[in-house]
């Protein structure tokens, strides 16, 4: 059986590495976009040429995640996710040598196959290594990493490319990074997360069963959806809507990933506040992120609807929603899974909810372009959150550990035993 898991000050030093690890994540998976200006001269790629280099990240990353969850089960996780990282590291510092478009969407894909393994293992490691009242806060500092992630990249990479050239830039990040793996081999958890091949964890088609599982993935799903409408269309809507500078624009706009980092983190801290007080694990994480996509929900309206400054509130309010509510759906599947599945669950779950990445933008252009106005793409988005929340509250079970088949073949042998 697994070893008992750690303290969260034991497990700090690993948290920090996974922390910075999903900075770089985020940063080198953001640099093409503020080098295509540059990129797309260079190399005479056509408007649509970059549209496919864009979006043929998440094909591979999107597909992957099914694959990775098994992975992180069947291997190492703390070398699973090393191997990763130096995938994506060589793929970034290669896509500064590449000489024409074909290279180009080679080292894409590549990249999105090592950044795959980022979210199922992490998850896996957390759901080991940490218990319940425990896990709102590590999960809390690993979004707010995803949320510092694209204001890092965007103020830091468009500082050195705009004074370097893109392929310095992309050299320089790629081979930098590797100085994260030395540290990670110092310094993660040496207690192995592999646990499966002891337990026989449940087959992809039992997990897919779950009423809980659905649920999950249904509410993970909406708020996915909510946050790759961000990612595209806040710069687009604070520019074309409300008629700001691109200047003002960039600072707004990384204002309200700093709000919504922070409230990851608090969220979080505040969920194992009171598990650690005596109330439920289903009450608390449910009351976490419920009340975070309803809050988020109603800010979209209020934000797309108001007149003059009064947007600024309502998008204060959308970014501490939406943090609150980002804690949530990774705990959920490691509280459900256990420590011996979570990575399967996991990766199921993020595969599923990553096709947000794929409808969002395209539905929101859309009707965009059909209406001239951004009020049909940010109300449909509430509605998504509010279906979210419902599925939350009536589609998950008790937030505990499910009894797997294999658990139940076991308990009688070893009763007898």
């Amino acid at each position: 059986m697994p070893p008992e898991p750690r303290e969260l000050r034991a497990f700090a030093p690993a948290l920090v590495l996974l922390g910075v690890c999903a900075v770089i994540n985020y940063v080198d998976r953001g640099n093409l976009s503020i080098a295509a200006p540059l990129l797309k001269d260079e190399l005479r790629i056509s408007a649509s040429q970059l549209g496919i280099l864009l979006s043929a990240f998440f094909w591979t990353y999107t597909a992957m995640q099914f694959f990775c969850g098994w992975l992180v089960e069947s291997l190492d996780v703390n070398w699973v996710i090393a191997a990763g990282f130096l995938l994506w590291s060589l793929a970034t510092a290669a896509t500064g040598l590449v000489r024409g478009f074909a290279m180009l969407l080679a080292m894409r894909l590549m990249l999105g196959i090592g950044e795959s393994v980022m979210i199922p293992a992490c998850s896996k490691i957390l759901g080991f290594h940490l218990t319940e009242h425990h896990r709102g806060f590590a999960n809390g500092l690993l979004q707010a990493a995803w949320c510092f992630g694209p204001a890092v990249g965007t103020l830091g990479s468009g500082l050195l490319i705009a004074r370097y050239g893109w392929r310095l830039v992309f050299i320089g990040i790629g081979i930098s990074s590797l100085a994260w793996l030395p540290a990670w081999i110092r310094w993660m958890p040496r207690a192995s997360a592999r646990a499966s091949s002891l337990l026989h964890p449940p087959s992809f088609a039992e997990i897919l069963r779950r009423r809980s599982f659905l649920g999950v993935s249904a509410g993970h799903f909406s708020l996915n959806y909510l946050t790759y409408f961000m990612l595209t269309l806040l710069p687009f809507y604070l520019v074309h809507e409300r008629q700001l500078s691109l200047k003002s624009m960039a600072k707004i706009a990384s204002a309200y990933y700093g709000i919504e980092a922070l409230s990851a983190v608090t969220a979080g801290w505040l969920a194992d506040l009171f598990i650690r007080k005596g109330y439920t694990p289903t009450l608390v994480r449910k009351a976490e992120v419920i009340a975070g996509q309803t809050i988020a929900g109603i800010a979209l309206v209020g934000c797309v609807l108001t007149s003059s400054q009064w947007y600024l509130p309502w998008l204060v309010a959308l970014g501490i929603g939406s943090g609150a509510a980002r804690a949530g759906p990774l705990i959920f599947a490691q509280s459900l899974a256990g420590p011996h599945a979570t990575g399967k669950w996991t990766g199921l779950q993020n595969g599923f909810a990553n096709l947000a990445g794929v409808v969002a933008p395209a539905l929101s252009g859309f009707l965009i372009d059909r209406t001239g106005k951004f009020v049909l793409p940010f109300v449909i988005t509430a509605v998504l959150l509010g279906a979210g929340s419902l599925s939350w509250a009536f589609w998950v079970d008790r937030v505990e550990q499910v009894t797997w088949k294999s658990e139940q073949r076991t308990a009688p042998a070893a009763a007898n035993t």
